[in-house]
């Protein structure tokens, strides 16, 4: 049986153990089109994300890991061209809340969405606002507000690889919320901030060469 994968006892029918288990071809993925659970029509084109596969001992238990899995991002919040036919201008950027993305509106009828982390229970917030300034490596000073909730956070913070503001910064209005990067990339898809719009420093980085000071930014 060792040997084989056929039990060899009589009577047993040459019962065949450890079957191949039947796996989706690399990188298949299914798409569905508008909707995506809301009660409006949906003006961005969705891709459902393939779930990853498990690897199986030759018994079929689990096997091990040798080291601690990494958090990564979750595919679907991956930088990705997706179809758009709303009535923004391009270069419009909307942060859709509950759904933890962010769009910017491309020309010829195409939207780039990134992955985003927004504000916890109690900090979201919606309106119109615009990019009012832009910051590579941005140093952070945190507000009164949040000092009070969390007196054991430094005064000023340089920017740099550290900083929780990450990369880039894309400064919303007079307000004191922001777009930028994270130091904790395994956020992104949740709601952890204060308010502010989180990106991996990557996905910051591209929008910050793509977006002008004076965009539109419609949080919904």
């Amino acid at each position: 049986m060792l040997m084989t994968g056929r039990d060899p006892s009589p009577g047993r029918g040459g019962v065949v153990y450890n079957r191949p288990v039947a796996r989706p071809a690399y990188g298949a993925r299914s798409a569905y089109g508008y909707g995506g659970g809301t009660a409006y029509p949906d003006p961005f084109e969705q891709a459902e994300p393939v779930a990853p596969s498990r690897r199986l001992a030759a018994l079929g238990e689990p096997v091990q890991a040798s080291r601690p899995i990494e958090r990564v991002l979750d595919p679907r919040f991956q930088r990705q061209e997706v179809a758009y036919d709303g009535p923004h201008k391009a270069g419009t950027i909307i942060i859709d809340t509950p759904r933890r993305f962010l769009f910017l509106v491309q020309p010829g009828g195409r939207a780039l969405r990134y992955g985003i982390g927004v504000g916890r229970p109690g900090f979201e917030w919606a309106g119109m606002k615009a990019v009012t300034r832009k910051a590579e490596w941005p140093s952070w000073t945190p507000p009164a507000e949040m000092l009070k909730r969390r007196p054991d956070l430094p005064r000023f913070m340089p920017g740099g690889g550290d900083n929780p503001m990450g990369a880039r910064a894309l400064y919303l209005g007079s307000s004191l919320y922001r777009i930028h990067g994270t130091n904790e990339p395994h956020t992104i898809g949740q709601a952890v901030s204060s308010g502010c719009i989180r990106m991996t420093n990557d996905d910051v980085t591209d929008l910050y060469e793509r977006v002008r000071v004076g965009a539109k930014v419609l949080v919904i």
